[in-house]
Order: C-alpha cells, then structure tokens, then sequence
C-alpha cells in the first residue's frame, strides 16, 4: 500500500489529529470543495447547482459505524427530510441518495439495518427518486448484499455498490450483472488486509477493467466510479465496443473531483453522477477521499499552510 495512503488512513482514527484540522480556521474552506455543508440546505443548494449544469447527483448523509439504535434512527430521518426536500424543490428527478447501513444500524443488528433502508427506500418511491446501498469496509460485505436482496425484492431500483480491490468481486459483478441491477463500481477506499484486496494499485486497475467487461457483458444498468484518466476512456471503450451507447451506463464522479471532466463528458452525452456528501461528520468521509487519491492531500496541505 502506498505509505501516504496508509497515513492518512491512520490519521482517520486519530482523535488529536481530527480535532487539530476540525479546528484549524482554513478547515471549513477546504472541506467545502469536497463537502457540501453541513445541513440539508446546502445539500440541496449543491444539488440544484449541478443538476442545472447537466449533471445528475447522489447525496450522502455524512455517519457510519452507529452502535446506538436512536443515531441510527436520526440517521434515517435525515434521509427522509433530505428527500422531502429534493422532491419539493423539484429535484428529484436528477438526485438520488447513497446510504451507508452502519450508519442506520448494520453493527447493531442486520435486521435494524434491514428495516432501516427500507424506511429511506419507501420514501425515496414516493419522492420519485431511488436509494443506493454504498458498500463499506469487506467485512460487511456479504451482510451489506443480504439487505440489498431483500430490499430489491420490493424496491428492484436499490442500487449496489463493488469495489474492485476486493478479490471477490469479480465474481460478485457477474451475479450482480442481471436485468434492471443498478451497479455502481469503485476502485475502494478502506485499508484492506492483502488476503481479502489487492495491495498494488496496478492490480486494482486490472481487476477494475475486468469488472467493468463483466458488467457491461450484463443485463444490468453499470455505473463507473472513477476518476482515473486512464480508466475514463477505457471505460468508454469498452462500453462502445459491448454495444452500450450513452444513457446504458453512466459515469460517476466525487463532488469536488474532476468538475471540469465531469461537464466534459456530459456534455458528450453521457450521464454523469455526482457523489456529493454532507453533514457535521465530515473528517472521515475526507480523510479517506485523501487516502483514496493522495495527490489530494496537495491541495488540503497547501491551504493550510496559506490560511493557517
């Protein structure tokens, strides 16, 4: 693994070091490329800003890893009040959202978790929107793909997520590959043991590339997290060549990353999916954007000796 990345991922669960940049004065300038606020105002102001620029969304309430029945509640009604707002504004037709299940109760217990979505699934039908399952750390993995079979059974729309650093998933892409299965694919941001994931990054691309011909040789609606300028194009190759035209698969892209890639191929036609985070819990969901593409870090470091 690269040694920035693995410290930066260390500096994810270190209290000093969160409370040092929680607190440093330039923090909330920097976070706001990235993040969109704090509260579902700025999440909704986020949103109407891309989707008026051609883009469409996925908004994350910002928590995980809850082991407290009622966070996981209040973690689900701030999806209901998030897409209560989307669909009086008129925007939910160009937003979805991304849930984490430890943030609505999977350490807790499954079935907590289980009936948790389903409460945000019920209202996401009724606002005209759908609900993405975002996948977390491998082992909560086959638990995470448990729930999404039993949610899609009513909601067919719930969206999965893969990560190609997983061994595994490969072969997950291929059983997730049916009709009418919403896929979203990452490379992964967690640290993972080498017995589960692939520790060098050229073999994450390898095994990215493989995933994307897997999915797009599939029935399903594939959609590509990434912003590797290599894998941009091969992506788009290899979607023309298994007969996909715009619209049959969509690209996706974390707010604040790439925004000019992101018009540029929407303005080609492609349907482009903006990642956009929010809420007070914020360090995390950062440091492990950092670790995810370390070239990041430039920026966050730059502006904090510039501001500081």
């Amino acid at each position: 693994m690269n040694p920035l990345r693995s410290l930066i991922l260390a500096a994810a669960d270190n209290d000093v070091i969160r409370r040092t940049v929680a607190t440093a004065p330039v923090s909330r300038d920097v976070v706001r490329r990235f993040v969109a606020g704090e509260t579902v105002a700025d999440a909704i102001e986020v949103t109407r800003q891309l989707v008026d620029s051609g883009l469409t969304v996925t908004l994350d309430h910002l928590g995980e890893d809850t082991t407290d029945a009622d966070l996981a509640d209040q973690t689900v009604r701030a999806y209901l009040e998030l897409l209560d707002a989307l669909y009086a504004e008129g925007l939910a037709a160009g937003a979805e959202v991304s849930v984490k299940l430890t943030a609505v109760g999977q350490l807790l217990d499954e079935q907590l978790a289980l009936t948790n979505a389903a409460r945000i699934c019920a209202a996401a039908e009724q606002c005209g929107t759908t609900v993405t399952l975002d996948m977390e750390d491998h082992t909560t993995t086959d638990s995470t793909l448990r729930v999404l079979a039993e949610l899609r059974r009513t909601w067919p729309s719930v969206g999965a997520v893969l990560q190609a650093y997983l061994h595994r998933t490969v072969g997950d892409c291929a059983r997730l590959a049916g009709t009418g299965s919403r896929v979203r694919l990452c490379k992964g941001a967690y640290a993972e043991p080498a017995e589960v994931a692939y520790q060098d990054m050229h073999e994450v691309n390898l095994s990215y590339v493989r995933c994307v011909n897997t999915l797009l040789a599939g029935d399903g609606y594939p959609m590509f997290a990434t912003h590797d300028p290599r894998l941009v194009p091969i992506v788009d190759a290899r979607a023309e060549a298994h007969g996909r035209k715009p619209g049959g698969f969509e690209f996706q892209m974390l707010y604040g990353i790439r925004p000019e890639e992101q018009r540029r191929l929407a303005a080609l036609g492609h349907t482009v999916r903006v990642y956009v985070p929010y809420g007070v819990q914020w360090y995390g969901y950062l440091m492990r954007r950092l670790a995810e593409r370390p070239a990041n870090t430039a920026f966050f470091l730059r502006a904090l000796v510039s501001r500081s």
